[in-house]
């Protein structure tokens, strides 16, 4: 519910704030003391057209600020600011954010029924919605049944799609497929590894020449003056004491050289001299490069796209086959959506007479006795929100063709079957706002529409602009707005009136300026019959 509400620099409104709790709350005041401008205070906050002509004259900017509070305990924190010149700003919880998503935001919190405001129950869709929610959880099941079937449908569609296009674009696919997975195959992959094997091959192959004459010169080294070089060194040293050690570490090296040039013998005659080796080598290498040009990076790749390719093969040539099961289960999913909409649409029918009913019986207590709401559903192409286009129409006055909501009411006229609306549907957000909900009535009749904004109250935080001391004063909470003057300016201001000082704002209502003692004994009679009518519905 809207918690705090901040305005500032709003047309006469310098600096204020009011602080609202649940219920119904009445806003009053003399005309033009400001409160129609709290009421474009909060369109501006659910995304309503900014008018710079709004901004207090001086002033370079208008900010209006709300805090909700979500039946989690979550506080959300909307504003809007409406420079002199320039573009609105909007914020969300802080953040700058699109006038889109403050209204995105707005409408799950609050709903304004006032003259060119944005009211929910004028889209068709919310219309639709509010009638599938009043037949109940049958409907709620029904409707859930046919979107369910309906994706079914658009994901087995999306898979017919996949499968190919047309014969001759299936077949020309399949021989492209066929020949790169002939080509694959033919490579004979069986090592992912295999190109850098070869390429250790081919440098060793062809360099086999240079390969043996260095090896060889090593060898000749080694066999001839390494090992008599390490012999005579042994032979001068051998049998003289002081030089025991060093004779023991000149054999050790003299068989070591030994061993090397074995070793450097045996890989002379396995360094391969093979020149058709080497073009075969050469060959393979450049097919396998041709592959990973065409298919992947590595070989790897190219053996994951052969494996791709063999499926997306074998799965065209299955496509009369797996065509069929998709069609029929497309079948299936679109007569399952066909039932579901002929379902939804009985119960829509049988609904939509009790809910017109209820409706135009609270436009009775409205003060709009020939009034009459009607709900026309007329078929529809079927879609995810069935086969109807549901429209809520009115006839206000006898004699008079019902027309759209929209164009078939004055703002009273309009609040107040909003108000009926609300009162027959329990789905809606958590604040609602009503102007000019009292428009054109008085007597009994605002004492009904008071009764019932109460009524409402019990379900919702309820705010509501009002003329009238018959409604005000079924209010739990009342908030006086006036306008004085400081600094040679006009200013409004508001605060909740209590006590005496709310028995005095009644008896200002009834009485006009003019105060008397039988306006304040109407007064606090109106707050007494209120308050027990409050309690007896409780």
């Amino acid at each position: 519910m809207l918690r705090e509400l901040h305005v500032t620099d709003l047309g006469i409104v310098d600096d204020l704030t009011l602080l609202l709790g649940p219920g119904l709350t009445a806003i009053t005041g003399e005309t033009g003391a400001g409160k129609t401008l709290l009421v474009e205070a909060l369109d501006l906050l659910l995304g309503g057209r900014a008018d710079p002509s709004l901004v207090r004259r001086g002033a370079t900017e208008s900010r209006v600020e709300g805090r909700f509070e979500e039946a989690d305990g979550t506080e959300r924190v909307l504003a809007r600011v409406l420079p002199a010149d320039g573009r609105s700003r909007a914020y969300l919880d802080g953040r700058l954010a699109t006038v889109g998503e403050l209204a995105a935001a707005g409408s799950q919190l609050v709903e304004l029924h006032a003259q060119h405001a944005h009211q929910r129950l004028l889209v068709a869709s919310a219309q639709r919605d509010a009638l599938d929610r009043f037949a109940g959880e049958a409907a709620q099941q029904t409707l859930a049944t046919l979107r369910a079937a309906r994706a079914e449908d658009r994901q087995l569609a999306s898979e017919v799609a996949a499968l190919g296009g047309d014969e001759r674009a299936r077949a020309r696919e399949l021989d492209l497929l066929r020949y790169q997975v002939a080509e694959i195959d033919e490579a004979g992959l069986d090592d992912a590894g295999e190109d850098v094997t070869l390429e250790a091959e081919e440098a060793l192959l062809a360099d086999a020449v240079a390969h043996r004459d260095a090896a060889g010169f090593a060898y000749r080294a080694l066999e001839g003056p390494g090992v008599e070089a390490l012999g005579e060194a042994i032979a001068a040293l051998d049998d003289r004491s002081p030089f025991g050690g060093l004779v023991e570490r000149l054999r050790a090296v003299q068989a070591e050289v030994s061993d090397l040039e074995r070793e450097v013998r045996l890989a002379i005659e396995a360094i391969p001299d093979d020149p058709a080796r080497l073009d075969e080598v050469r060959g393979r290498r450049r097919a396998l490069r041709e592959l990973e040009h065409k298919y992947g990076d590595t070989l790897a790749e190219v053996v994951a796209f052969g494996e791709a390719t063999r499926a997306r093969v074998a799965e065209l040539e299955g496509y009369e086959a797996r065509a069929a099961t998709l069609d029929a289960a497309r079948q299936r999913a679109q007569r399952a959506a066909a039932e579901a909409a002929v379902t939804l649409s009985a119960a829509r029918r049988e609904a939509a007479g009790p809910l017109a009913q209820a409706v135009t019986g609270h436009l009775r207590e409205l003060a709009m006795p020939s009034a009459v709401l009607t709900i026309a559903l007329e078929p529809a192409p079927i879609a995810d929100d069935g086969a109807d286009a549901v429209t809520f129409l009115l006839a206000p006055n006898p004699g008079e063709p019902p027309k759209p909501l929209a164009r078939a009411a004055s703002g009273g006229e309009l609040s107040r079957a909003m108000l009926a609306l609300r009162l027959v549907l329990t789905e809606a957000p958590p604040s609602l706002i009503f102007d000019e909900v009292d428009a054109g009535i008085g007597g009994e009749a605002g004492t009904a529409v008071g009764r019932l904004l109460a009524d409402l109250g019990s379900r919702h935080q309820v705010l509501c602009v009002t003329h009238l001391a018959q409604v005000a004063a079924y209010a739990q909470t009342q908030v006086a707005v006036e306008k004085g003057e400081e600094g040679g300016r006009t200013l409004a201001r508001a605060a909740v009136v209590v006590g005496e000082e709310r028995v005095s704002e009644l008896s200002r209502m009834l009485a006009g300026l003019v105060e008397s003692s039988h306006a304040r004994r109407h007064a606090a009679e109106l707050l007494d019959r209120a308050s027990r009518a409050r309690s007896e519905s409780s």
